[in-house]
């Protein structure tokens, strides 16, 4: 089945979440890939996903605010905490897209446990920071446990005007409804639901980072194709659909 068709709205609602969060002050750094160094990261039933046949490996820095399960109000401190993560992009076989997650950097310890026993998801205890002045946003993390310890970054913004009409491109990066990943031991696909994005264009002002690295992808090379910021949105994820399936050649 061909992937779906990149939608810059949530292809439906989550009434019954199985969990919520926002996502606040994101920088999103992509770089191009070639899908062969991603695809054999991508868990099973899964591919690459391309536009003009190119894939893209993303460095996301970002706020947690107040992770809440089902209809319970947030957490507070332990669910609000720094996170940066590597991605991936792929499809699966029933054509929908998302994202593989190959590091999730946090600064709190109890929900990087959590994460990493109860669901296999592959969280790193961070020391983190994430620091406003004005029109510049500035995130740094260094890696504490299970390690590569002291894998880091440092990324610095400069926030621009705010993208009136996003390109193909950006709204391929960022307009993502679902991540795939193994649960309990099978590939499955996570459902997500937000209000659109607003997105600003940024200037690079730092980048000094080895996560990707650290998650098995070769070093980026060169400036990032896309540097963009967002003020954030609060999100719904829904309960895991179906193995993914085959994708069709």
């Amino acid at each position: 089945m061909p992937p779906e068709p990149i939608s810059v709205d949530a292809p439906g609602a989550i009434a019954r979440p199985l969990l919520t969060q926002s996502w606040l002050d994101l920088a999103f750094l992509h770089w191009a890939a070639d899908p062969a160094d991603v695809a054999p990261l991508l868990p099973a039933g899964t591919v690459p996903d391309t536009l003009d046949g190119v894939t893209y490996v993303g460095l996301v820095a970002f706020r947690m605010h107040r992770v809440g399960w089902f209809r319970l109000p947030g957490v507070p401190y332990l669910g609000t905490f720094p996170e940066t993560n590597v991605r991936l992009y792929s499809v699966d076989g029933h054509g929908r897209r998302g994202v593989v997650f190959r590091s999730l950097d946090a600064s709190r310890l109890l929900p990087v446990a959590v994460a990493r026993i109860g669901f296999r998801m592959p969280y790193v205890w961070s020391r983190m920071s994430v620091r406003s002045d004005g029109d510049t946003v500035s995130y740094a993390s260094s890696r504490r446990w299970p390690g590569p310890r002291g894998a880091h970054s440092r990324i610095t913004v400069r926030v621009g005007e705010r993208i009136k009409e996003p390109t193909e491109l950006e709204h391929f990066l960022t307009a993502r409804w679902g991540m795939h990943g193994t649960f309990f031991g099978r590939s499955m696909y996570l459902p997500n639901a937000h209000p659109r994005w607003s997105l600003h264009r940024a200037e690079l002002l730092e980048c000094a980072e080895d996560l990707v690295a650290a998650a098995g992808l070769p070093t980026p090379v060169g400036e990032p194709v896309s540097v963009l910021y967002s003020p954030g949105v609060p999100a719904r994820f829904g309960r895991p659909a179906r193995p993914a399936g085959i994708p069709t050649p």
